[in-house]
């Protein structure tokens, strides 16, 4: 047992070379026998968690090992990731021994499937994948790389699962912040289709994305608030789903809205409230209207109907609609000019 306390001394001086500069010497075996200890010490928390009397040596040689910020058993436990994560942040790592820890980090062992851990090891792989790789530009519109290895992740991850409801995935985007992780599913649904494979492949990445988005309407209120008109009306293009629900949300902002004479302009009834403005609304009819022709469509007869159901006014400042319509038009006109 001295042994393996010894060893387990050793771990806080091994995670600090993780993160120094000397991993610029290591080659992908080096890199190899590093995470195979951070393995060991997982089977070791393993076969030690139910016995006290050792768990609490283990945890008094970790404390004794760095008394400034010691280690707890229970890293013991997540040490790969540990170990993982170290190495991923540290720019020193050579790009043979960096290709090699993303190969791991993607294809981690089958004995330990399905955990959460394997997400976020893939999902901190990703965060390398822009700084540390020279990948072709990005094509006009796309997302960012990162953005891309994420979502290509989180997609590859929920087609891995049997059909339905993965029950993970609301609590892995709940670990992002909201703006980054509601700009994954958007990247994700947007690869789903872009992607042209079989429709059976495209439900089992979408569906779990679209019902989570939709199944709160809060959350995706806040989906639509925070991310740019022009990426909502390419989802609202590739999904009705997601055009409908937009649509309504709009036209809920746009209701509110009031009519201020002295300013001669639209504004908020309450303006701490959290709905658009009216230069944001206007923005956002104006992308769905310069999208595909069924979405142009559908969102010029949405205005129209709500034009004629608040009196079809024909001057501006009585019917928000009205104006509204008034503005997409004027911008159509000029698109078609140019």
């Amino acid at each position: 047992m001295e042994a393996v306390l010894g060893q387990v001394e050793q771990l806080p001086a091994l995670l600090a070379v993780c993160r120094s500069a000397l991993v610029r010497a290591w080659d992908p075996p080096t890199l190899e026998r590093a995470l195979d200890w951070g393995r060991y010490f997982q089977h070791l928390h393993d076969r030690l968690r139910a016995r006290p009397r050792l768990r609490h040596a283990v945890g008094q040689r970790l404390r004794r090992a760095r008394p400034g910020s010691p280690l707890a058993f229970g890293q013991l436990g997540r040490c790969a990731e540990l170990l993982g994560l170290a190495l991923l942040e540290n720019r020193a790592l050579p790009p043979a021994a960096c290709r090699r820890l993303l190969q791991r980090l993607l294809q981690p062992p089958a004995a330990r499937p399905g955990r959460l851990a394997l997400l976020a090891r893939r999902k901190a792989a990703c965060c390398l994948l822009e700084p540390l790789r020279s990948s072709p530009p990005r094509s006009p519109g796309g997302p960012e790389p990162r953005l891309a290895a994420e979502a290509g992740l989180l997609l590859g991850r929920l087609r891995d699962e049997p059909p339905g409801e993965p029950l993970w995935l609301g609590g892995v985007l709940q670990q992002l912040p909201q703006p980054r992780a509601f700009r994954v599913v958007a990247a994700a649904l947007l690869l789903v289709r872009q992607g042209g494979g079989p429709q059976q492949e495209e439900e089992a990445g979408a569906g779990p994305l679209l019902s989570w988005l939709l199944e709160d309407s809060e959350r995706f209120a806040a989906f639509c608030q925070q991310l740019p008109g022009s990426l909502l009306a390419s989802l609202a293009a590739h999904y009705l789903q997601i055009s409908e629900r937009y649509l309504d949300l709009l036209t809920g902002w746009g209701s509110s809205l009031l009519y201020d004479p002295l300013q001669g302009q639209w504004v908020k009834s309450c303006p701490d409230e959290a709905e658009l403005s009216w230069e944001e609304l206007r923005e956002r009819f104006s992308c769905l209207c310069k999208g595909p022709v069924m979405l142009s469509r559908q969102t010029q007869a949405a205005l129209k109907l709500l034009k004629a159901r608040d009196g079809d006014f024909q001057v501006c400042g009585l019917s928000v609609w009205t104006d509204l319509l008034l503005e997409v038009e004027k911008d159509l006109r000029k698109r078609a000019e140019h």
